[in-house]
């Protein structure tokens, strides 16, 4: 059985989810609070994690920034009130799979779960390796050249979307919905900032890259 933490500080609204999430089949556990959350995440194996920003103790953001810098990866959906775009940047810079914004549907919850369980089960290898990178999935972790090259969450949720798509044309909109999450505004030079970043920290020579190649007009093709 499919398990997951609510993380709800509403008593009401994590009655509600329970109720609903039970009765398509998950086991769920509620906690109200930042710091229950981050414990039970890791001492518990959960599946996925609906992860409320506004909470006691501890705020969504900085449960899920730890989560990650522990080694957690757990997909993660961030439930809110906040609508900003620059809210929603940074649940997923520190490492947020997806992004809610209240009010939302039962309907629509349960299907961003299932695509990102989805998107989970269709995850890269635990390695990887092309040129002088070797890619570590399970750690989060990128070397080049036996030397560590840090990433941002960000950066290496787009190359693992590349590298699992290795060989296919992928469009900027696709790239947008699986690394920044569905219904996600984000420009297409925002798309190509963040792949000329990436560049510069995986190819031998980023001006004239070898292996996330440019598709003029429509996106990108990772050859690694």
């Amino acid at each position: 059985m499919t398990r997951l933490l609510v993380v709800e500080d509403d008593p009401i609204i994590a009655m509600a989810l329970e109720d609903d999430l039970t009765s398509e089949g998950y086991q769920v556990t509620v906690v109200g609070d930042g710091l229950e959350a981050s414990r039970h995440s890791r001492e518990e194996a959960f599946d996925g994690i609906l992860l409320d920003v506004m909470l006691p103790g501890k705020d969504g953001f900085d449960v899920c920034r730890e989560l990650r810098r522990a080694g957690v990866r757990t997909p993660v959906i961030m439930l809110t009130a906040r609508s900003q775009e620059a809210e929603k940047v940074l649940g997923f810079d520190v490492g947020a799979d997806d992004y809610v914004t209240k009010p939302y549907s039962a309907r629509e919850l349960r299907a961003r779960i299932k695509a990102v369980l989805r998107r989970v089960s269709d995850a890269p290898p635990e390695s990887y390796a092309f040129g002088e990178v070797e890619v570590a999935f399970d750690r989060r972790e990128v070397r080049r050249a036996g030397r560590v090259v840090p990433l941002t969450p960000l950066e290496f949720k787009l190359l693992a979307v590349l590298v699992r798509h290795r060989g296919r044309a992928l469009g900027r909109q696709q790239l947008i919905d699986e690394a920044w999450g569905r219904d996600t505004f984000v420009t297409d030079r925002v798309v190509d900032n963040q792949v000329a970043n990436l560049r510069k920290k995986i190819e031998p020579n980023p001006a004239q890259p070898r292996y996330v190649l440019n598709l003029r007009g429509f996106g990108y093709r990772f050859d690694g």
